[in-house]
């Protein structure tokens, strides 16, 4: 079975090279050093990654606005994509995902605005993101309606759409927002995305909820993130990822052998999140490429 590897956690490989987390997390970068957002992406392409994916996750009008930053959205959003694109371009094979997170805030789809108002904002976002990516990623989503908002904007241009739900990490079989993982099968039904993935969760949450999307016939992978837990007060914008401590126990060694069951459980793409790093993807790829 062929594996697609996707690249791994380019916001916290941001901070630690940067040194400093700010509200603007992935961001910050690209107003800072859109030099480090270039290195990342060639480190997970030497690594093995087949997919680059835009530093665009928080290039978002719910997380600029706070910051006086509204006007530069669209400057933001064309810098990050021209340089996942120059990547892919110097490495010389590979696709880009313009990727796009929760309008709320990660991990809180109880802060999401409407779909019908979502669709309406990644719609524009995907526009953006349009003529420079191969397909759209709908990042993180932690709720039936946050993934309906998220797929009823970004089938606007017509590429591939994908979608990556978040879980409860003590309860892979459900969302973030307590559904069960099952009532996603009516939304994906309905939108058909291209692929299904779960993201940003314990590994071993995304290990039960495979086995809940596998059964459902449409293209699945996965890519965890390496968090202890998530903090009581990272639950708005503003907050910073100072508060979220990583996993001592996920070394490349050990993650692959998550992916490793994720693979054997359907998975066909496979990459990783928060806290995962080249060295995670390079081992992925000798792994499975």
């Amino acid at each position: 079975m062929s594996i697609t590897i996707l690249d791994g956690g380019m916001g916290q490989e941001l901070v630690r090279r940067a040194g400093r987390a700010t509200p603007l997390w992935s961001t910050q970068a690209l107003l800072d050093a859109p030099e480090i957002v270039r290195a990342v992406h060639d480190d997970f392409f030497a690594a093995g990654a087949d997919i680059a994916t835009t530093d665009t996750y928080s290039v978002l009008p719910s997380r600029l606005e706070p910051q006086g930053l509204e006007d530069r959205l669209e400057d933001l959003a064309r810098v990050a994509c021209e340089v996942a694109v120059a990547s892919r371009d110097a490495h010389g094979s590979g696709l880009v995902a313009g990727g796009l997170g929760p309008l709320g805030f990660s991990y809180r789809p109880d802060l999401a605005p409407p779909p019908d108002e979502a669709a309406e904002t990644y719609a524009r976002l995907a526009r953006l993101h349009a003529p420079y990516v191969d397909l759209h990623l709908a990042e993180t989503m932690g709720s039936v309606d946050e993934a309906r908002g998220a797929l009823m904007g970004m089938g606007v241009t017509g590429k591939p759409v994908w979608v990556a739900l978040t879980l409860m990490d003590d309860d892979g079989t459900r969302l973030r927002s307590g559904e069960p993982l099952a009532d996603i099968a009516p939304l994906l039904q309905e939108f058909k995305p291209q692929a299904v993935l779960l993201n940003c969760s314990w590994p071993e949450a995304i290990g039960d909820g495979l086995k809940v999307l596998a059964p459902l016939g449409v293209p699945c992978g996965a890519y965890a993130n390496g968090f202890t837990r998530i903090a009581e007060g990272f639950d708005r914008v503003g907050a910073t990822v100072d508060l979220l401590e990583a996993r001592r126990d996920l070394d490349p060694v050990a993650y692959a052998e998550h992916a490793q069951a994720w693979r054997d459980t359907g998975a066909t793409i496979i990459g990783g999140c928060c806290e995962i790093g080249p060295d995670h993807i390079a081992e992925l790829s000798r792994r499975f490429a």
